[in-house]
């Protein structure tokens, strides 16, 4: 066959129950927000029509935040919080369903005329509000599921919505719903402080700037230091970091704080001590990355699928301060 005859193939996740009588299909296992809008979430389920009978196929998107091992569920209690759910009935197909309302999607398209009349389509639209899936660093030893968010997309088999699906008549899927980065960069950052000292006349003045206000995964941030010492102290050294700020928003808000990187200039190297009346001006260079953080328990990194290597957690933009508490975790940056 001749390059020129080859078609490019579509990736699909499938998935099927452990009794093979129902069968979901996505295009896809990462939902992007784009702030004013979520990808949604759209797929295919294959039935099996004489295992049905008279019940229904339901599907639901369920976020939730896992505070807590699994192992140490006990008495009914779970470690978790569910933060979104959505729901519908996608067998047989609702008149009034939003399905009916869509056209279908090039993918669902090619999946229902490939698979037949007992394919149907499904489609779940997740709020702005919705958190990011972020998963926080074990400890060394732990096991089990980590803490974080995560998304679970779910098909089962029932008479009713509120039925409790059974594990073999049903499919788990994980899913991520992952924040991008805007397309229109911000202002320059940039800062100046002065300190003032006991018994000195004048002042020792600081000022910081990066040379761009987004960074994605991977790249260098320079950070541009000018250092005037007027006052009568000397500067014996400076040190330049990164920082990463995890506001958990759960029953209360706890803030954790990690260093992703730092640079630190000692005295006799790079013009240190820094005596009265010196000026200084050098570009320090931070490269946060995970592969530099294993050890750092709680860490915020983003969310994983199976064993997927992933990076530390991106920045949480926030478009309506309000719906803070339903964000679960807010990761932040900053450059100290």
């Amino acid at each position: 066959m001749s390059s020129a005859s080859k078609k490019q193939g579509t990736r699909v996740f499938k998935k099927g129950s452990p009794n093979g009588k129902i069968t979901v299909y996505l295009g896809k296992r990462d939902f992007v927000d784009h702030v004013t809008h979520v990808d949604p979430i759209d797929g295919v389920v294959l039935v099996d029509p004489d295992y049905l009978k008279d019940r229904k196929v339901y599907g639901h998107v369920l976020a939730a935040f896992r505070y807590g091992r699994e192992d140490l569920d006990v008495l009914g209690l779970t470690f978790r919080k569910d933060l979104y759910l959505a729901s519908s009935q996608i067998f047989p197909v609702p008149e009034d369903s939003e399905t009916t309302k869509r056209p279908l999607t090039r993918l669902q398209e090619r999946l229902i005329k490939k698979l037949g009349a007992n394919a149907y389509p499904f489609f779940f639209e997740l709020p702005p509000h919705c958190p990011a899936s972020v998963t926080l660093q074990p400890a060394p030893g732990d096991t089990g599921k980590p803490c974080g968010i995560d998304y679970e997309m779910k098909a089962y088999v029932g008479d009713t919505v509120e039925d409790k699906p059974h594990k073999r008549n049903s499919v788990r899927l994980a899913i991520r719903k992952v924040m991008y980065a805007p397309s229109k960069p911000g202002d320059q950052p940039s800062v100046e402080v002065s300190k003032e000292f006991m018994m000195s006349p004048n002042k020792l003045h600081l000022e910081c700037s990066l040379d761009k206000e987004l960074y994605y995964h991977g790249e260098t941030i320079s950070v541009n230091v000018h250092i005037q010492n007027n006052s009568n102290k000397a500067v014996k050294k400076i040190k330049v970091s990164v920082r990463q700020f995890a506001d958990i928003c759960l029953f209360s808000t706890a803030q954790y704080k990690c260093t992703v990187d730092e640079k630190c200039s000692q005295e006799s190297e790079d013009g240190f001590p820094l005596g009265s009346g010196s000026t200084l001006s050098k570009v320090y260079e931070l490269k946060p990355l995970l592969s530099n953080n294993k050890d750092k328990w709680g860490l915020a990194l983003d969310g994983q699928l199976k064993h997927e290597d992933t990076n530390l957690a991106s920045s949480t933009l926030i478009h309506d301060p309000t719906q803070k508490e339903n964000l679960g975790i807010i990761v932040q940056y900053k450059v100290t």
